[in-house]
């Protein structure tokens, strides 16, 4: 899954604060984040260790891989298939729930890109040189040697490019969308690192920062490294059939050798010259190049048949998908009088496949939380499962049938199953302008190459490094270091067997990982009942809170006091005044009162960090429950349009929120009295009681992992920069904020 993920960590996310009890050393920023030497160590020992061992004794070391895969085929099959089906109805089932109204942020936060910006990173997420390399050979392969049909017919046919889009398709997506919800929920909405093994919290509490969060790590690192290996190695054979088509230089060990160098030493120099934003301009020309491959194969060959497939395969996919999903082939023989039997073609697709979305589900479930902060459950998975997938749908269908068109050639199909490589640039010298289409499948192959590497060492470096309270890589050393490493062990794959090699190690490695899988569903399962019985207890003191409103119906506002807080905007001053005169005393007698009543309570008035305008922050501790929040909070927003009175007077008015552990949800208490803060305070409390009495049964969201929400929160104003007078000064956002909401608003 060598996808164009070449900037896994966005460089102005944010992954929120850690809990107090385990919270790492703020890093200064453009710092580096130390190393975190146990998992650091126990990963590159394992890994070396299995280069020298591939290295000296490559025969035995064959024997071991392929041995294995043949015993996860054999035995587990059944268990990857399963595996695959679950992870697709969990996530399905949380989008279409209630909790996919649940944010991956607090309450209050917004998405930092605009629906067509995160589409378009989504999209590009489907794309990288290991879709040029099978989109060819998948179809071939199961044109040739299909697994459940006979061989070469008109079904063989049809079905063949919809495998290859099966295991390009959602069920691998599910596992990212299962990965980056729990990336997503702990770190962006419970306030805990940007790690793998806060996504375990709820099942092994504070553990997590022992062994049990080091072996969690080790095992995700071993696994992507393992999963890069594959792209690059796939990317190795792909651009050395490619010059060797272009310019006739041979196909030879000492030719991918030189190209691994030249992956390491395009690190190397990202690494210590800072060109980062060159190989991420070249990731993003990679897009381009690859749309306008396919574009040209479409609209130069035989266009009416293509899209005549591709709408076809669309319902066919649709159609046949929960088949596909639980089909082990256990009473087909397949192509097995032609020597491939569909148990050996589950292990070497099906199985591979599986095996290795697990593997880079750390990786690029990573850059999918990154950049969707601040969205739904629901938005996130219905996006990761559909948005990428619509274009290896494309592709594939477009790619897999044009092959398929030439079934008559003999030859090219074989070329295309038994040196899968060379399958893509054949297919182009098929159709006109062979040269210059062969020139820029070489060109956009060695974009997604380098970058795949160079984002690659990132993530290790940045897996195998401590996390912070802000966005930092691992050290420049450490990204080289891994590089080495990357390289050393796709090499020592290589050599064995090239990429089948590969593909037989990553099946072996998945079956351990997918350990992983399941703790983490089983861990999100834990922390979104919380989030429901968050729901249900807010329902569930609804009647009380309308009864006790009825009760104090003799203190409700005049019809003229509501019509005038409706139309007021408070300025900055009259914001501080409510706080000071009305919302902070009004807090503190609540906290007094319920210190006299023996309860653990803090509470501490502060300034907000841009407009220095106060608030005031009420903390209940519960021991090993989640603690209670009340925190009224200034925040700033654009005056509405039609309220063009005050436009041009002024263009941000306050509105005082209430803030819980989980954010704001927008209610607003400005201009409330004293009487009604200490009622709505009282209402927040009681709903919390109910909160806690309900889910006493299952625990808290993050275990026995301390959660401390932030005092100051950086992501609530609402403020529109196009909206501002150059003069205008009061209640100004700098303009970092002011940059993030143009984001928002485009």
């Amino acid at each position: 899954m060598a996808h164009a993920v070449q900037n896994p960590l966005p460089p102005d996310a944010d992954g929120g604060p850690d809990n107090a009890a385990h919270r790492p050393d703020p890093a200064p920023k453009n710092s580096h984040s130390p190393v975190n030497w146990p998992v650091f160590i126990g990963t590159s020992t394992i890994i070396v260790a299995f280069v020298l061992f591939a290295a000296i004794w490559p025969s035995t070391a064959e024997t071991v891989i392929f041995g294995s895969m043949a015993w996860v085929a054999t035995n587990f099959g059944w268990y990857y298939v399963l595996t695959a089906t679950l992870v697709v109805v969990f996530v399905l089932i949380v989008a279409f729930s209630k909790v996919g109204q649940v944010k991956m942020g607090p309450d209050h936060s917004l998405p930092k890109y605009n629906l067509f910006t995160w589409a378009a990173m989504l999209f590009a997420a489907g794309i990288g040189v290991d879709l040029m390399f099978f989109g060819i050979s998948g179809p071939a392969t199961n044109f040739l040697t299909p697994p459940d049909v006979p061989a070469g017919s008109d079904e063989a046919a049809r079905m063949a490019p919809i495998w290859t889009i099966f295991h390009y398709g959602i069920p691998g997506w599910a596992m990212y969308a299962l990965m980056g919800m729990a990336f997503g929920l702990f770190a962006y909405r419970y306030h805990l690192p940007l790690s793998i093994r806060s996504a375990l919290a709820p099942i092994f509490g504070r553990r997590i920062h022992g062994a049990v969060g080091h072996t969690a790590e080790i095992g995700a690192t071993i696994g992507t490294i393992f999963g890069i290996s594959v792209s690059l190695g796939i990317g190795v054979v792909f651009l050395n059939f490619g010059l060797s088509a272009l310019f006739g230089i041979p196909t030879s060990i000492a030719v991918q050798i030189a190209l691994m160098a030249l992956a390491v030493f395009i690190t190397v120099l990202s690494t210590v010259s800072g060109v980062d934003k060159g190989i991420r301009r070249l990731s993003e020309l990679n897009v381009i190049l690859a749309l306008v491959l396919m574009v040209w194969v479409v609209f130069s060959g035989q266009t009416h048949q293509l899209l005549n497939a591709l709408v076809q395969n669309v319902g066919d996919f649709f159609s046949r998908f929960p088949s596909m999903m639980m089909n082990t082939f256990a009473y087909s023989d397949g192509a097995a009088d032609l020597g491939y039997p569909s148990e050996q073609w589950m292990a070497d697709w099906t199985l591979f496949f599986w095996a290795w979305w697990i593997a880079w589900a750390p990786f690029v479930s990573l850059f999918l939380a990154r950049i969707s902060r601040g969205r739904t459950l629901r938005q996130f998975i219905v996006g990761v499962l559909l948005i990428p997938f619509s274009f290896i749908l494309l592709w594939v269908s477009i790619f897999g049938n044009a092959a398929l068109s030439f079934f008559d050639d003999e030859e090219f199909l074989d070329l295309a199953v038994n040196l899968p490589e060379s399958g893509f640039f054949n297919l182009l010298e098929q159709y006109p302008g062979a040269i210059f289409t062969v020139s820029i499948a070489m060109v956009t192959g060695l974009f997604f190459y380098v970058t795949s590497a160079d984002s690659g060492s990132l993530v290790m470096a940045n897996m195998t490094s401590k996390a912070s309270t802000t966005d930092s890589d691992g050290p420049p050393w450490l990204r080289i270091v891994w590089a080495v490493i990357t390289g050393a062990l796709t090499l020592a794959m290589l050599f064995i067997d090239g990429v089948y090699t590969l593909q037989a190690a990553t099946v072996m490695v998945g079956l351990p990982l997918s350990i992983l899988v399941y703790l983490v569903m089983f861990s999100l399962w834990k922390v979104l009942r919380t989030e429901q019985m968050n729901i249900e207890s807010r329902q569930a003191t609804l009647p009380a809170l309308l009864t006790s409103r009825v009760r104090d119906a003799g203190e409700r506002r005049s019809w003229q006091e509501r019509l005038r807080h409706r139309m007021s905007y408070a300025t900055a001053e009259q914001a501080k005044n409510f706080v000071d005169t009305v919302a902070a005393p009004a807090v503190e007698e609540v906290a007094s009162e319920l210190g006299t009543l023996g309860v653990e309570v803090s509470c501490h008035r502060g300034a907000h960090p841009d407009s220095s305008l106060p608030y005031v922050d009420l903390v209940v501790s519960f021991p090993a429950s989640e603690d209670f929040k009340y925190q009224a909070y200034p925040v700033a927003y654009s005056v509405p349009n039609f309220a063009a009175n005050l436009a041009a007077v002024r263009d941000t008015y306050y509105r005082i929120e209430i803030f819980s552990m989980l954010g704001s949800r927008g209610r607003d208490i400005m201009g409330y009295s004293k009487e009604q803060v200490i009622t709505d305070v009282l209402d927040a409390y009681d709903a919390h009681i109910m909160y806690l009495t309900m889910s006493r049964q299952i625990g808290t969201a993050t275990g026995t992992v301390a959660v401390t929400a932030p005092d100051e929160w950086a992501d609530t104003d609402h403020i529109d920069v196009r909206k501002h007078h150059p003069s205008e000064r009061t209640g100004r956002i700098p303009a970092r904020h002011d940059n993030e909401e143009t984001q928002r608003h485009d």
